[in-house]
């Protein structure tokens, strides 16, 4: 599709990745499965099907020199600073303004740039189908993921009329979308069926997207228009900080996607991670070894089960009679936790923080 864009969200601080992931290279740019980061994995799926140039990434301003380090194949103008994090909202709403400077009505994919996809033919299949809705119908849609057991670490969507007709991957209206249930809850979805994981993934025409900002968020709307007009000028910087420092943090799901009615989904059936936290980077490893441990580096693990182990180029770290643990070691840090408290790694980086220890964040 000729005027399809991508818009890559990597403003993120991946803080439940601490100790590789830090204020300087946060989880994105990490190399966790192969050579590439996650990032540059990203960039290399969209553009097998989306022109360079058309490719746009939303990042911190903090993340300026990593995040230019590692696109050498974009241009520097695609690479768009938020001054302050203000959730998913802004950051898509902010990046529709450049795109709509170059086609109104072209097709804007968004993804995080964090997430482990595999079946590339498939996930492109996916996106194109959702393209064409966004297209024909003037649809905003989802990409929604097939749940393979009661996740309360995601939102669902609850699909209402199958629309699929003769296309091979299966389309829906949305009835709505429901928060991160319990785990009761999750198991209801479950057995009700017609309940998809949020991916985060979305698909719309770039004036379709922009008016259902004016009607559901119209105080954001005139911000972004005040910043837009300003795109190229030398107080571009200066009005950028002042407005966005003063715009409302909220997500695209609580301030468009629970409102509109004009909502679809695409059933995703690629293999699809978010790796929200170590946990789910040993979970994803499929090449584990015949104890179930997994991880890279140099490592000498005795008497040690289905544990990750991490160890920082050109050093060792041995493990003894434990098991379902998680070993990271980078630089002056090191994390031991077991498994189960994967999710309690960010409480470290906020004491860290707290306390004024910047040396190691």
């Amino acid at each position: 599709m000729e005027n399809l864009y991508s818009l890559i969200m990597a403003g993120g601080s991946g803080t439940r990745f601490w100790p590789r992931s830090k204020t300087a290279k946060p989880k994105q740019y990490l190399n966790i499965f192969g050579d590439q980061s996650l990032l540059q994995d990203t960039i290399k799926r969209f553009a097998s099907f989306t022109e360079e140039e058309n490719i746009y990434i939303v990042s911190s301003a903090t993340q300026a020199k990593v995040l230019e380090e590692q696109t050498p194949m974009l241009p520097k103008e695609n690479l768009i600073y938020e001054p302050i994090g203000r959730n998913t909202l802004p950051c898509i709403g902010l990046a529709a303004m450049f795109a709509e400077k170059e086609n109104p009505d072209g097709i804007m994919v968004v993804s995080p740039s964090d997430h482990l996809i595999e079946n590339n033919e498939l996930f492109k299949d996916t996106i194109l189908a959702a393209a064409k809705i966004a297209d024909e119908k003037d649809g905003i849609v989802t990409i929604g993921i097939t749940p393979s057991y009661p996740a309360t670490g995601y939102g669902y969507v609850q699909t209402d009329e199958n629309i699929t007709g003769n296309e091979k991957i299966k389309q829906f209206k949305v009835e709505r979308f429901v928060e991160k249930p319990d785990e009761a809850t999750a198991t209801g979805y479950l057995k009700q069926g017609g309940f998809y994981w949020n991916s985060g993934l979305f698909v719309f025409k770039v004036s379709v997207f922009l008016k259902a900002v004016e009607e559901f968020a119209p105080e954001l709307y005139a911000d972004l228009r005040k910043i837009q007009a300003d795109f190229g000028k030398p107080t571009y910087d200066q009005t950028l900080d002042t407005i966005y420092r003063a715009v409302e943090s909220i997500s695209v799901d609580y301030g468009i996607m629970e409102h509109a009615k004009n909502i679809y989904l695409v059933e995703g059936n690629f293999d699809w991670n978010d790796l929200g936290s170590w946990e789910s980077v040993y979970l994803a490893d499929k090449e584990k070894d015949e104890n179930g441990n997994s991880g890279s580096g140099e490592r000498i693990l005795l008497d040690t089960k289905n544990s990750y182990v991490y160890a920082e180029d050109e050093n060792l770290i041995a493990v003894v009679g434990m098991d379902d643990v998680i070993v990271v070691q980078d630089g002056n840090t090191t994390l031991v936790c077991k498994r189960e408290n994967a999710e309690d790694i960010k409480k470290i980086v906020e004491q860290l923080k707290a306390e004024n220890s910047n040396k190691y964040l």
